[in-house]
């Protein structure tokens, strides 16, 4: 499992290792029903405090992305689309706040961001 840590960023530490998890998880790069390095191996491999991971993993477990199994170790959880798709729209909620922000701050009017929005919309499709 790949996972990319940056020790200067503002995200904790946590919230990124749950983040490189779910992104691995939507993009197929984590299976259904794999194993993932039991907490001790994968806090040695990323020089991170064990307790760091465990913390990772307990909140992936409670948002329904990991499962725990006594005595076999943890496992990626039956990919829940739902879960998915509403974890992407708080993501999206984030950016539209930030591009309101902005266009507040440099008096950019609504009716022009909404036709940047559909504009680029149209080239992704």
């Amino acid at each position: 499992m790949k996972m990319l840590i940056s020790n200067s960023s503002s995200v904790p530490i946590y919230e990124q290792i749950k983040k490189s998890i779910i992104n691995q998880i939507m993009e197929g790069e984590l299976e259904e029903d794999e194993l993932l390095p039991s907490i001790r191996v994968l806090a040695q491999d990323i020089k991170i405090s064990a307790m760091t991971i465990k913390k990772a993993y307990d909140e992936l477990e409670k948002e329904g992305y990991l499962k725990s199994i006594q005595g076999k170790g943890t496992f990626v959880a039956i990919k829940n689309t739902e879960l998915a798709k509403e974890q992407a729209q708080k993501d999206i909620e984030k950016y539209i706040e930030k591009i309101v922000t902005i266009s507040n701050k440099f008096d950019i009017d609504e009716n022009d961001i909404i036709e940047m929005f559909k504009m680029i919309y149209m080239e992704e499709k």
